[in-house]
This record gives structure tokens, C-alpha cells and sequence, in this order.
């Protein structure tokens, strides 16, 4: 088994390691209310894998019983003085530490306090509702603070409004993260690029800069995805380490790699030109503008190199469209480099569209 085999067969796990290393040694909180709670079995999972993984994990709920049952002991309360210390001194002594919320206050607005009275960097919401849907249907992935302001201000109110309203207040007050969706959903949620509820953050979710070593692996994986999927053009291990030595990254929270690029740069016997190579965004950022992010940055990238234009080659229709949404036009291939073409596959040659943008 050559290198690119031993990598692509590894990458459905390393996508599950990335997020295991980042939450090592780490403290996360779990909301989950009565009605959820009871029926645990994919939270006791999730529990375990954390637990093995030496992550802390604070489970706050207002069912008391369901929490000793998960916990193996008794509950805190949520309203105790000496909070912040009593749990410091349970997580030393057990993996998982219950906090109970106070009815009275309501179990959306006693979470909020509990959550920012430990000051943790990321909780997870349990809802039966899961993520939030746009209006067609389709999963809201990622909203910064201030989409939250102005879907609440727009939004009619339903049984999740106090939620939301909740959420906005923790981010407002310095928590850094809060993730919702479903008890069955969580693992996902937690340990794969896809997810599968909503996460708010307070800054814009999207961050794009070049690669770096420690990019790679993921990159990799995303680059090894989107040739399964078909939207990427097999490469030679040498050209997969052109892509990433010249790749660019759009990340979420400054962490999560959402979407890939790269920006090849190409000699012609006069002045450079570029192309716009491996653009991948996974599909749970379809939809939420990653990919006119890299663009915007690898155009700009290239206008500071002196490049004459930048060009792209594709296959798909959908990639035509999207490329001229971003001021592309399509062009004779004998516009492209020669070398472009060398060892190139002749059926995908045979179908391949090119685009550029003058610069």
C-alpha cells in the first residue's frame, strides 16, 4: 500500500482524531433537558468515548435522577454558592460532574448561568428540535452573534425563542461557543466535519488563510473526499503536495477546516499566471459562502504576486456557475498553460471548461 492509499484509508478516522485532540484535556458542558434526557443511550456513548479521550464534561439538566444515573453521583446545584469550586474539585475526582438547574428559574435561563459562572469554551445544547432551518429547509450550519441579533429580531416567537434569547446572552457575555442539536445527533455534532446541529459563535465563522504543516492532515482528508464525491480530479502524490504547500484554508473558530484551495502558480514566459486548484467545501458549508471566501482570497493572493490571471478548470456545470458568480468567464482551453495539460487524464481533458478573471 503506497502513501496516498495508507492516508485515504486512515481519513475517515482522522477526522474523528482532529476533533478528540482539540478537546483533550478540556472541560465541555452538555445541557440537556428532563424530556431529552431520559432516553441517554447516545449520551452514554459519547460520555465514554470523552471520557477515554481525558475530556472533562460538566451535564446539566433538571432531571436530578437522570443525572445521578449518568454521573454515579449525586447532582450539584446550580444555584450553590460555591459552585465554580465544587466542580473544579468533582471533575478532579470523576470525568463527569452534573450540575442541576433550579426549576423555578427555567431550565434555559439557569443553564445560562451555570455555563457562564464556569466559564466554559464550549457548550452543547441539547434540543429535541436540533439544528435551526432556514426557510427552505435547509440547515442553518454556522451563526455568528449578530445573524443570532437579527434572526430573533425577525423571527416570530415559538417555543425556542427563550433558547435563542439565552444563547445570545452567553455569547454576548464572553462564551465562545454554543452548539445545538439533537441527543441523537451529538456525536456527530462533536467528532465530524459535517455535524449535525447549528453552531453560534461571536465572531463571523469564517477565517481563510494559507496552510500550514499542521493543516495538512486534514486537508488531506478533504482533498481525498472530494475525489471520492467526484468533484476533484485524481492527483500523483506529488501534485496532492503541490496543492498543499501552495493550499489555502477557510476555517471555522480558527480551527475547523470547512473548505480548501489551493492557488498554483504557473510560469509562462512572461509575466505569472495562477490557478484556483482542489476547491473543496464540505457539505455542511454549502450555502454559507466558504467557497467565495477562497476565491476572494486566492484572486487577491494572486494580484499582489503580479499574476496576469487567474484560471480554473472543471468539469461541472455547478462549478461554471459558481466560478462566474465570482466575475469568471469561460475561456479556450489554449488559453491555459500547456503544462497544465501534461499527463492529464484524456476523458476529463475531453470535458473539462476552463474560466479566468483578468487581474
Amino acid at each position: 500500500m503506497n502513501i496516498n492509499e495508507q492516508r485515504m484509508s486512515a481519513a475517515p478516522f482522522s477526522e474523528k482524531a482532529f476533533y478528540l485532540a482539540e478537546f483533550r484535556g478540556r472541560t465541555l458542558a452538555i445541557a440537556a433537558p428532563k424530556e431529552v434526557l431520559h432516553e441517554a443511550t447516545a449520551l452514554e456513548s459519547v460520555l465514554k468515548e470523552l471520557e477515554l479521550n481525558d475530556t472533562r464534561v460538566v451535564l446539566i439538566s433538571n432531571a436530578g435522577d437522570a443525572l445521578r444515573a449518568q454521573t454515579g453521583a449525586e447532582a450539584l446545584r446550580g444555584d450553590e454558592p460555591r459552585l465554580e469550586g465544587r466542580v473544579w474539585r468533582g471533575l478532579s475526582a470523576s470525568p463527569c460532574v452534573g450540575v442541576e438547574t433550579d426549576a423555578a428559574g427555567g431550565f434555559e435561563a439557569t443553564t445560562r448561568d451555570v455555563a457562564l459562572r464556569l466559564r466554559v469554551s464550549k457548550l452543547l445544547w441539547i434540543d429535541a428540535g436540533g439544528a435551526l432551518l432556514r426557510d427552505d429547509g435547509r440547515r442553518h450550519s454556522f451563526v455568528d452573534i449578530d445573524e443570532l441579533r437579527a434572526l430573533l429580531e425577525r423571527e416570530p416567537a415559538d417555543s425556542r425563542t427563550p433558547l435563542l434569547r439565552e444563547t445570545l446572552a452567553m455569547l454576548s457575555a464572553g462564551l465562545p461557543a454554543v452548539n445545538l442539536c439533537t441527543l441523537e445527533g451529538l456525536a456527530d455534532e462533536l467528532f465530524s466535519y459535517e455535524g449535525s446541529g447549528t453552531l453560534f459563535t461571536v465572531r463571523r465563522y469564517v477565517e481563510v488563510r494559507q496552510l500550514g504543516i499542521d493543516d495538512f492532515d486534514a486537508a488531506w482528508d478533504l482533498v481525498a473526499r472530494g475525489v471520492a464525491e467526484g468533484f476533484l480530479a485524481p492527483r500523483t502524490e506529488f501534485e496532492i503536495e503541490r496543492v498543499l504547500a501552495c493550499g489555502i484554508g477557510a476555517f471555522v473558530e480558527g480551527r475547523h477546516l470547512a473548505g480548501i484551495g489551493a492557488l498554483l502558480p504557473w510560469e509562462v514566459g512572461g509575466p505569472p499566471v495562477a490557478e484556483i486548484a482542489s476547491l473543496y467545501t464540505l457539505t455542511r458549508f454549502v450555502g454559507e459562502g466558504v467557497g467565495g471566501h477562497l476565491v476572494r482570497f486566492a484572486v487577491d493572493r494572486a494580484r499582489d504576486q503580479g499574476c496576469a490571471f487567474v484560471f480554473a478548470c472543471t468539469t461541472s456545470d455547478r462549478v461554471v456557475a459558481f466560478f462566474e458568480r465570482h466575475g469568471f468567464r469561460q475561456v479556450d482551453p489554449s488559453r491555459v498553460p500547456v503544462e497544465k495539460w501534461r499527463d492529464y487524464d484524456p476523458a476529463r481533458r475531453s470535458q473539462a471548461r476552463c474560466l479566468a478573471t483578468d487581474l
